[in-house]
């Protein structure tokens, strides 16, 4: 393979257009070579030299591609990626990874038969809150973790138009395949291997066919307790993080940024991509002691999902390990598919 990695994508949808083709285009190491797309063809209006297949086989097919990103809806992702490995390419998958662990361990064991990586695309490690919370865990000024609360929330009552996430018969849909795959991310990103979990799931919107609520109580080591919720019900939505150590709390609400300025048209080589606007600072309240606490307001670093794709290009081209582990995967859907 050469330093540039050529690329597929299976989608030029949402994801497509937001989440993938920005960054691979503006990679050094990465060139958009080819996409699928099933009925519209708008590829071109972006991106002028990149191919347009009519389907998997077909992109699959050229041997000028390197890697596949699989962006496709959730109950596909385990058959396109054993094609595309079969097929000698690499592989960036969406999440979730797979619809259950068994399926993930064989797309690893698979990966490597076939001289491949197949590398998890948890794109939310990346965001500017994520990135807020890890920075203060990091400080120590917390002291010992004791709980940490989680959520991802949204409001929307009504049935969404894609089948795939709202059929029940369809494996992988709902709220905790879509959703609840990035808290619990979240949480063994930044706790580590659980040790015991307890989730229920629930169905309140009018004639759902699908969870729309999931919440998830999971033990870590060092006697950590963390509360992972999502739900579709949510007017007003909570802070996404919440974390309690026994010298403070850190409390950052959530903030929707890149996906909402890439949405937006905004370039991700603008100087104000990814940077937090004032007033979305997270607080710590330090305990300087029984009676005395300290605010300080932490503002979040830039993000850019840049990183991601750089840490794909490192794992691909330098075999460098990829921060997104085999173990954090599989136990992530040991808990989803519980």
């Amino acid at each position: 393979m050469s330093k540039i990695i050529k690329t597929g994508l299976l989608s030029f949808g949402l994801s497509g257009k937001v989440f993938h083709a920005p960054f691979v285009n503006e990679h050094k190491g990465f060139e958009l070579t080819a996409v699928v797309e099933r009925s519209k063809k708008v590829i071109k209006d972006l991106y002028p030299t990149v191919i347009s297949y009519n389907n998997i086989d077909e992109i699959l097919a050229d041997s000028n591609i390197d890697l596949i990103i699989v962006n496709t809806p959730n109950n596909t992702h385990y058959n396109f990626a054993v094609k595309a490995l079969q097929a000698k390419k690499h592989v960036l998958m969406e999440k979730p990874f797979a619809i259950t662990s068994k399926e993930a361990k064989e797309l690893y064991n698979i990966a490597v038969e076939n001289n491949c990586s197949i590398l998890a695309y948890q794109n939310r490690r990346f965001d500017s809150d994520y990135l807020s919370v890890k920075k203060v865990l990091e400080s120590g000024d917390l002291g010992d973790v004791v709980e940490a609360h989680i959520r991802f929330d949204r409001y929307k009552t009504e049935i969404g138009p894609k089948v795939a996430k709202e059929t029940a018969s369809i494996p992988g849909s709902g709220i905790t395949y879509d959703l609840g795959s990035h808290i619990v991310d979240a949480a063994i990103s930044l706790f580590g291997n659980p040790i015991s979990w307890h989730k229920k799931k629930g169905y309140y919107r009018e004639n759902t066919q699908v969870d729309d609520f999931m919440s998830a109580s999971i033990e870590f080591p060092n006697n950590v307790h963390v509360q992972v919720t999502t739900s579709m019900l949510v007017p007003n939505p909570q802070p996404a993080f919440v974390i309690h150590g026994t010298k403070g709390t850190y409390v950052k609400q959530r903030i929707n940024l890149q996906e909402e300025q890439l949405m937006q048209g905004m370039q991700i080589t603008d100087e104000n991509y990814g940077i937090e606007p004032k007033g979305n600072e997270g607080t710590l309240t330090i305990a300087v002691n029984a009676m005395e606490k300290k605010i300080v307001k932490i503002t979040s670093e830039p993000a850019t999902y840049m990183h991601i794709f750089e840490a794909v290009y490192q794992t691909i081209i330098n075999g460098k390990q990829y921060p997104i582990t085999k173990a954090q995967i599989i136990k992530q859907l040991e808990i989803l598919e519980d």
